[in-house]
């Protein structure tokens, strides 16, 4: 993949995002995790900001002109500054989403099946991040950077739900699965 621009990246990553959101609610169906329900939300954070890098390095390849004698490159800077506030948008949606759950715990069902949909959510996310971060490293794209570093954020909001998910029917603690999202929302932030 040597070869690829920026924007072969973002769209890479806007298909990601939609596979994982699919994987992600369904796994929120299947178990009524409060926990999955926020990991899905997450990931619809990601592609908003997978299309936004689109935007920015679309726009940032374009050559210069009367207006931008130096070129467009400036647009990835607008793009990294998306992707950190949108980042925090998940940390609160995460901890809305577990806040009512906290007062009145529910059963979660079928987490075998639940989990194994997120961990394939959660390879994808890690493997496009790691892919993304070389490429980032070699076409110098700043956009790409924080493109992969909100996808291992991803990666790590999974694996704290995930851990909460399984941890709920190992103790009997409904809370958990609250208590477990707010603490990965805390940790985003």
């Amino acid at each position: 993949m040597g070869d690829r621009s920026a924007r072969f990246y973002t769209l890479l990553s806007i298909g990601a995002a939609v596979l994982t959101i699919l994987l992600k609610t369904t796994a929120y169906l299947l178990t009524g995790s409060v926990g999955l329900l926020s990991d899905a939300a997450e990931s619809v954070v990601n592609l908003v900001a997978a299309i936004v890098a689109t935007w920015a390095v679309t726009f940032a390849a374009k050559p210069p002109d009367e207006d931008h004698a130096f070129g467009h490159y400036k647009a990835e800077y607008f793009s990294s500054g998306a992707e950190s506030v949108l980042i925090l948008v998940a940390a609160g949606s995460i901890a809305f989403a577990a806040w009512g759950r906290l007062f009145d715990p529910q059963p979660i069902e079928q987490v075998g099946l639940g989990l194994v949909l997120s961990l394939v959510a959660t390879i994808i996310n890690g493997a496009l991040a790691v892919v993304m971060l070389r490429a980032s490293r070699r076409l110098r794209s700043i956009t790409l950077r924080a493109d992969a570093h909100h996808l291992l954020t991803d990666v790590w909001t999974s694996v704290g739900v995930g851990v909460g998910v399984i941890l709920i029917p190992l103790t009997g603690w409904l809370i958990l699965d609250p208590i477990i999202a707010l603490g990965v929302a805390a940790n985003i932030v």
